[in-house]
Parts: structure tokens; C-alpha cells; sequence
């Protein structure tokens, strides 16, 4: 049974490069249009270069380090694994994203709006295919080699991903949202220009960002957050007694109940294959149709499927009703976001700007405060409602309920992306209001999609950490018998106090450099607009590469600091304060990253949509003072959305998974 997921996920990257297949067989366009896709490619390759020749290096001596901490090579071979699977999900999904961006606007302008959403979708797909396969394959070949027994080992993978997932989620933060905000001060607000206009020379680097970003970035992000609730999963088997087991049902053993993550995770496969093939299906209709079937079927699917699996376990039917917890909550979060990012609340914030850009401030952050509410209360139920079914192990496979069908979750979130994509092209080629009318169809369900896809990614990261966070409390408790978190003991709240901290001293490292790298951006743009002969007026020719340069470097530079941080202060605390201190510290990092980051996202998916709804010609429109005031809002919600929130994510979860792997070793 073992080599299963293993072909399975043999299986879905074959299904991801079909996909890609089916892609390539659509135009690629000629003109304008190619020539600016092709400069997008190049812009957006360049930069992963760099990025992954600075991850090599972090990697290799994190790697020795491993290496020279264990008695056995395996965490380091572990460890090795998982950040290369980490990056060849993010490179080949953003690579053939790059090629579906352009094919779908040639669509657009020649097929119409069905046959564009299904480029589109097909692009995103191949994203999530290979996100859901390489997880499923890294874990599953470990998983056959080493067994239950060495467990242990493969926390490496865990922390190999999240490793790679934090370097691609910050740098590519900061990379888009620096172009994104230089791009709109100067060319929407200063030179009164629309979006994605040729004459903006920050516009080929934004366009560059949502790739690098959104794909590359998003990718990895769920990636480890897949990967984490599989390991987290085996390693409170691995620690779980006789009696545990024997409560789990007839069929249960260590061996069994290892296992059930990696079956669980294989189901998720194929039934996110089948709502990918449902969306295709029902491209016909409008796109937000098909994109919900596709994912309330996949999970419908899955949940049967589940159930199934369970049974066929010889397990209880308590674990099945823990991974139904998970999908179900998984869905409550997606939809509370969607509401809070393109619901009642949107259109408030647009409203509020009628009395200028304060009000607007005041507003969104509101909204976004709100936002956390029945989220964290829906992972309270979840956590609730599973632990109390099967214990701590009951999370775990919570955890891998909310995450199995993430092919088709992240389908739907790299669509967005790839739809924006396309509409630049097409205003930047010039094609025409009937081929724009329909991109910016595919691309406002796309910034809903994406929204969806933060608010879900959020949500996961939380449940997931949260079980690796209990794997590594039943793995020191083997080795420190009268380990316990006490709240009582000041060394544990002193740990909860500065686990408390680093979500927003990391938030405010984020923040900053994108603010820095923004200042350089619009100074450039600015410069280009002055010197450049006859730029404004369409005449001359912007230097894009110049704009892509200066975010590159920017991101690249400003991206390490988090990264040491997060993977240096587990072994800075636990070594130091010792085992409870770090349980206190992940404790309170947790509650911190989990708040912050939905507040972020969700106030800066309102303003982004707010400041849309006011470009579709509500409340006056574009070029009125609310518009301005919008726009504002908006640039304060880029770095929140993309760059600050989603780095929460991944800072919990690195540091949780390193915890985890010196487990042993405190």
C-alpha cells in the first residue's frame, strides 16, 4: 500500500504536464502581444534565477548543519528533498503560467470569454496539480523508504519546504507589490493614466510580480502548509499509546494511522482532477459558476471518498467526522472571506471615500478586524470538534481534511494571477474594449478567487501549524517526562511573550521594505517619465527591464532577515530557555500570526476591491476625488495582502516544523 501515493503523485505530475500540453496547443499571438509576454517570461525567470541562487546557499548550510546535529543522515536527506520539491513546484508553475497569461488574451480577443476562462483555469491548474503531486510524491517516497519507524526524519521535508516556501512568499512579496505600488502613485495618481497602460514603465515589473508573487510564492506557501499536516499526522502517530491506537477502531495501528494522511492526501488528488475536468466542463457558464463547482465538488467528492477510505481502514467513523470538520471549516473560511472582500463591506469602503482617503484608511482596517472573527472561530470548532473525537491526532487529520483537494484550491487561486496577466497584456497591446471587457470579466473573479485562496491558505496554516506544534509537545514529552506548558510557569509566558512579538516585528520588517523598494520604484518611474523623450505622450519607449532590475534587487536583499528569523529563534529559545519556553513561544507566535494575517488580507483584498468598484463607474468613477481616495487605500493594502499576511503563513509553520525537527534534541 505504501507505494501508492507515490504513483499517485507520479500520476498527477504527468495530469500537470498534459495540462500543460493542452495549454501550449491554444495561440501564443503574434505583435505586441507576444512581445510583451515574452518580456514578462524573461522578467519573471530572471528573478527566480537569483532567488533560488540565494536559496541554494541557505539550503546547503542548513543542510550540513543537519547533517552534523543527527546521529543519521536522514533529516538532512530529508530536509535536502523537501526544499527541492518546494522549488520545482514553484519554478514549474510559475514557468507555465507565463505561457498561459498571453494564450489566454489571444483567446479573449478571438474565441471569446468561455474559451478564455478555460485557458486560464488550465494555466492555474497546472500550478495546483503540481503543488498536490510533488507534496504527495516527496512525502510518499520518504514515507516507503523509511516508514513509521523514522518519522522523525521526515520533519526534514517538512522543513526543507517551509524553508523555500518563506524566501519565495517574502521575496516575491515584496518584488510585486514594490512595481504595484509605483506603478499606481505615479501612473494612476500623478500622471492620471489607466492601469496596465504601455507608457507606465512600471507595468511589465507588476505584471512580473503576479507571477513571481501570486504563483511562484502562493505555490510554495500552500505547499508547506499540504506537507506540514501530513508530517504533523505521522509524527502524533508515531508518538500515540497502545491505548490511543486501540480507541481508533478495529483496523488501527501505528502503521494504519501513519498511513491514513498519505491516503487521505491521494484521494484529494484525484477528486481535485475531477473538479478541474468540472470547471472545463462548465466553462460555458459564467466563471464564477464554474469555479465554485469545481471546488465545493471536489470536496464533496472527497468527503465521500473519506469516508470510504475510513472504512476500508478498519479505523472509526470519529476519525472520518475529524476530516470532515476540516473540509467543511475550510470552506466556512473561504466563503466568510469572500464575503469580507466582495461583499456589503467593499462597497462601504468605496462609499467612505467620498470624504477622502482617512476615512477610507478607518474603514478598511475595520473591516478588517472584523474579519477574524468567525474564521478563528470556525478553527476553534475544528479543534474542538476533533480533539475531542480522537485526541490530538484528530487535528492532524482535520488539518489533512482542509488541505487534500488543494490542486484544485490552488487551481483557483493561481487562475487569478494568469487572468490579470492577461488583461495587461491586452491594454498593454492595445486589442481593444471587447477583448478588455471580457479579461477584466475573468480577472475581478480572479481577485475574488484569490482573496478566497489567502483566506483558506490562512486558515490551513493556522490548523496545520497548530498540529505540528502538538507533535512536537508528544515528541518532547519522550524524551522530558515532566514536560508540560504550564501557563502558570513564568518561563512559559516569558516564551509566549516573544513568540508574541515576531508576528509583527516580521510584519514591520515586510512592510518596510516594501515601502523602501517602492520609494526606488517611483523614483525611477518618475525619472523615466521626465528624461524619456515623448514617453508620456506615446511616442517614446519605456525601459522596463530598468523597473524590473530595481525590484528584483530589492526583494532579493530585503528577503533574508525574516528568513534567518524565523528559522534562527527556535533553537536560539529552545536551546536557550528550554523545551517549555519554546512551547510558550509557539503558542503565542501562533495566536499572533493567525490574527494578523487574516486582518491584513482581508483589509487588503477589501480596499483593492473597493477601489474596482469605484473604476466600474460607481460613485463617479475613475479620476474623481473617491477614486483617488480608493486608490490610496489600495496601495496600503498591497503590501498587507501580498507581502505581510501571507508571510504570517509561513512564519508559523517554519517555525513550528524546526521546532519539531530539534524536538529530539532538546
Amino acid at each position: 500500500m505504501e507505494f501508492i501515493p507515490v504513483l499517485l503523485g507520479l500520476a498527477g505530475i504527468a495530469m500537470a504536464v498534459y495540462v500543460y500540453q493542452l495549454v501550449l496547443r491554444y495561440p501564443a499571438g503574434e505583435g505586441k502581444a507576444a512581445e510583451i509576454a515574452l518580456e514578462i517570461q524573461k522578467g519573471a525567470m530572471a528573478f527566480l534565477k537569483r532567488e533560488y541562487g540565494i536559496l541554494a546557499v541557505f539550503v546547503a548550510v542548513v543542510a550540513a548543519v543537519l547533517f552534523y546535529a543527527f546521529e543519521t543522515s536522514h533529516t538532512g536527506i530529508a530536509f535536502l528533498v523537501g526544499a527541492f520539491f518546494s522549488a520545482t513546484a514553484g519554478w514549474f508553475g510559475m514557468y507555465t503560467a507565463t505561457r498561459a497569461n498571453v494564450r489566454t488574451t489571444v483567446a479573449a480577443s478571438e474565441k471569446g470569454a468561455a474559451e478564455a476562462l478555460t485557458v486560464a483555469f488550465f494555466g492555474g491548474s497546472i500550478m495546483g496539480l503540481t503543488v498536490a503531486s510533488a507534496g504527495l510524491l516527496g512525502i510518499g517516497l520518504l514515507y516507503w523508504f523509511w516508514g513509521a519507524e523514522h518519522a522523525e526524519a521526515i520533519h526534514g521535508f517538512g522543513m526543507g519546504a517551509s524553508s523555500v516556501a518563506l524566501f519565495s512568499r517574502v521575496g516575491g512579496g515584496i518584488f510585486t507589490k514594490s512595481a504595484d505600488v509605483g506603478a499606481d502613485l505615479v501612473g494612476k495618481v500623478e500622471a492620471g493614466i489607466p492601469e496596465d497602460d504601455p507608457r507606465n514603465p512600471g507595468v511589465i515589473a507588476d505584471n512580473v510580480g503576479d507571477n513571481v508573487g501570486d504563483i511562484a510564492g502562493m505555490g510554495s506557501d500552500i505547499f508547506e502548509s499540504y506537507c506540514g499536516s501530513m508530517i504533523a499526522t505521522i509524527a502524533i502517530a508515531a508518538t500515540m499509546t497502545t491505548a490511543q491506537i486501540a480507541a481508533m477502531g478495529e483496523g488501527a495501528s501505528e502503521a494504519s494511522l501513519s498511513f491514513l494522511p498519505l491516503a487521505l492526501s491521494s484521494v484529494g488528488l484525484i477528486c481535485s482532477v475531477l473538479g478541474i475536468f468540472l470547471v472545463k466542463k462548465m466553462s460555458d457558464k459564467s466563471p464564477e459558476k464554474a469555479l465554485r463547482y469545481g471546488t465545493i465538488g471536489s470536496t464533496v467528492l472527497f468527503i465521500i471518498a473519506a469516508f470510504i477510505v475510513t472504512l476500508a481502514s478498519g479505523l472509526a467513523m470519529s476519525v472520518w467526522w475529524c476530516v470532515v470538520s476540516g473540509a467543511v471549516g475550510g470552506m466556512v473560511i473561504g466563503l466568510v472571506t469572500e464575503y469580507y472582500t466582495g461583499g456589503k463591506p467593499v462597497r462601504d469602503i468605496a462609499k467612505s471615500g467620498e470624504t477622502g482617503p482617512a476615512t477610507v484608511m478607518i474603514s478598511g482596517l475595520a473591516t478588517g478586524m472584523e474579519s477574524v472573527v468567525v474564521p478563528v472561530l470556525t478553527l476553534c470548532v475544528i479543534i474542538f470538534t476533533a480533539s475531542s473525537l480522537v485526541g490530538l491526532y484528530g487535528v492532524g487529520i482535520a488539518a489533512v481534511g482542509m488541505l487534500a483537494t488543494v490542486g484544485i484550491t490552488m487551481a483557483i487561486d493561481a487562475y487569478g494571477p494568469v487572468a490579470d496577466n492577461a488583461g495587461g497584456i491586452a491594454e498593454m497591446a492595445g486589442l481593444g474594449e471587447e477583448t478588455r471587457e471580457i479579461t477584466d470579466g475573468l480577472d475581478e473573479v480572479g481577485n475574488t478567487t484569490a482573496a478566497i485562496g489567502k483566506g483558506f491558505a490562512i486558515g490551513a496554516a493556522g490548523l496545520a501549524a497548530l498540529a505540528i506544534i502538538a507533535a512536537f509537545i508528544q515528541t518532547v514529552r519522550l524524551n522530558n517526562e515532566g514536560f508540560a506548558l504550564d501557563i502558570g510557569n513564568p518561563i512559559v509566558l516569558v516564551g509566549m511573550f516573544i513568540g508574541g512579538i515576531f508576528p509583527f516585528l516580521v510584519s514591520a520588517i515586510t512592510m518596510r521594505a516594501v515601502g523602501a523598494a517602492a520609494f526606488d520604484m517611483i523614483k525611477e518611474i518618475r525619472r523615466q517619465f521626465r528624461e524619456i523623450p515623448g514617453l508620456l505622450e506615446g511616442t517614446g519607449k519605456p525601459d522596463n527591464e530598468r523597473c524590473v532590475a530595481i525590484a528584483t534587487t530589492a526583494a532579493l536583499k530585503r528577503m533574508i532577515l525574516p528568513g534567518i528569523l524565523a528559522v534562527g529563534a527556535p533553537p536560539v529559545i529552545g536551546f536557550g530557555l528550554g523545551p517549555e519556553a519554546l512551547g510558550g513561544f509557539l503558542s503565542g507566535a501562533l495566536v499572533g500570526c493567525v490574527m494578523l494575517a487574516l486582518m491584513m488580507a482581508n483589509a487588503g483584498g477589501a480596499w483593492d476591491n473597493a477601489k474596482k468598484y469605484i473604476e466600474k463607474g460607481n460613485l463617479g468613477g475613475k479620476g474623481t476625488e473617491t477614486h483617488a481616495a480608493a486608490v490610496v487605500g489600495d496601495t496600503v493594502g498591497d503590501p498587507f495582502k501580498d507581502t505581510s499576511g501571507p508571510a504570517m503563513n509561513i512564519l508559523i509553520n517554519v517555525m513550528a516544523i524546526v521546532s519539531l525537527v530539534i524536538a529530539p534534541l532538546l
